[in-house]
């Protein structure tokens, strides 16, 4: 299955001041199966060395001397590396931190050498009080769930995921095609974007069997706690876990999760599984100006999951989205939010951490809110994600009015429409708003 990442990485192989690569995200998001395709499609030799199959690799980089480490590997693999045509990969990198420090050795003293690294936890050993990072010296890529687009072009369908990447084809669309877009919109919101979940449908479509992978991934995420929960109790973990799919799209208060536990309990796990990858904050703004990290108050904020198809397994909700008209008010609308969330993660600069944030006024009789605010063309635009073709868009207006913010942008299940300041997309043209010029 073709990852838009993919390209990324073409155009990272052919940049002369490339520096080595640290692709992160959560487990079982297609970082190892991405990167394996890179090296046999685009390489004449790949080798790779994973740290938590093989611990005796760790050995080979008790010295940081590049020379040194290269006629260790070749020893041990017995395969020749070339620089221009081999790509050396270093998976499962958290488990040797010193591999991941002599990746700026590389970088200075071999720069012909491609070098990749991957670690499904590897943001633990970055933030570690004893891990001395080599700044600067090595570039970042963060990859996540198959995003919609991914999700057509797997089916075999490209030529329809480059009709819905058009922008003004999206405002002239069939509605035959809006239909069939909608329909494949509730099916992604089952399935979801984890790669192992996607090809077990197109290859087979037994969706029973796309519902087991999802609970072994679900399953996979709880059994690592043990990983990076030495001192945190995994009961912690366990709640915040549970909890997170039932409270996507609402302010997040840890009284709600438990109100026995102490909360610096529970922020600690929910800081943990941040770092896993398994859970993101949306962080609250005060959207007065860019950029919108400023404004962020750190004590409020909404959370997502990682992927729409987990979502459902752990809620249990799949046959609700079966049978929805309105698949945008499923489960109070957190699950069209949970979507819009991850469309919005996966069509950001993979080069730099994405963020998600969203903007609220908490007053007497006077609440109001934005499901999301993002940074565009130096303007911070707010988006609502409504049930139905229409829907009351007030915080929106109240927002625009204040802030004096030039375009709105509404998402639902509705065709594509633009009225005065408001835009109005399908559910589906995320990517061609995101990529739109």
């Amino acid at each position: 299955m073709k990852r838009d990442l993919y390209e990324v990485l073409c155009q990272w192989k052919r940049d002369v001041n490339r520096r080595p690569l640290l692709v992160r995200g959560a487990r079982q998001v297609g970082k190892t199966y991405l990167v394996d395709e890179l090296g046999r499609r685009e390489f004449i030799s790949l080798i790779t060395l994973n740290f938590e199959k093989h611990p005796e690799y760790k050995d080979i980089f008790n010295s940081l001397e590049p020379v040194d480490i290269l006629e260790k590997i070749v020893l041990l693999t017995g395969k020749r590396i070339e620089p221009g045509k081999t790509l050396l990969f270093l998976d499962e990198v958290q488990d040797c931190p010193p591999a991941i420090m002599a990746m700026r050795y590389f970088y200075e003293e071999m720069p012909a050498l491609h070098v990749i690294a991957a670690g499904s936890l590897v943001e633990f050993t970055l933030e570690s009080e004893n891990f001395r990072m080599p700044v600067g010296r090595i570039q970042y890529i963060f990859l996540f769930p198959m995003s919609f687009g991914e999700f057509i072009e797997a089916s075999g369908k490209i030529e329809l995921r480059h009709y819905i990447c058009d922008h003004k084809k999206i405002q002239m669309l069939p509605e035959s095609l809006h239909t069939k877009l909608n329909e494949y919109i509730r099916k992604y919101f089952v399935i979801g974007g984890m790669p192992a979940v996607v090809r077990e449908y197109y290859e087979t479509g037994d969706m029973i069997s796309c519902q087991r992978i999802q609970r072994a991934i679900i399953d996979t995420y709880q059994d690592d706690f043990g990983k990076y929960s030495k001192k945190l109790k995994h009961r912690y973990l366990d709640k915040i876990y549970n909890a997170v799919p039932k409270m996507v799209g609402r302010k997040f208060v840890y009284a709600h999760v438990d109100n026995t536990i102490k909360s610096r309990e529970l922020k600690e796990a929910l800081k943990l599984l941040e770092k896993a990858g398994v859970v993101r904050k949306i962080k609250r703004t005060s959207g007065a100006g860019l950029p919108l990290e400023a404004g962020v108050k750190d004590a409020y904020f909404k959370v997502l999951f990682l992927d729409v198809g987990l979502l459902h397994a752990v809620n249990g909700i799949y046959s609700d989205t079966v049978q929805a008209n309105d698949f945008t008010a499923l489960f109070n609308g957190a699950v069209a939010e949970q979507f819009v969330g991850q469309e919005l993660l996966a069509y950001q600069n993979p080069y730099s951490r994405p963020l998600l944030y969203y903007w609220a006024r908490e007053a007497k009789n006077s609440n109001a809110e934005l499901d999301y605010l993002i940074q565009r063309e130096g303007e911070a635009i707010p988006i609502e994600v409504k049930s139905g073709s229409t829907g009351r868009l007030k915080s929106m207006h109240m927002f625009m009015e204040k802030y004096q913010v030039r375009q709105g942008v509404k998402i639902s299940q509705a065709p594509y429409d633009s009225k005065n300041q408001i835009i109005s997309l399908p559910l589906y043209s995320l990517e061609s708003f995101m990529q739109k010029k």
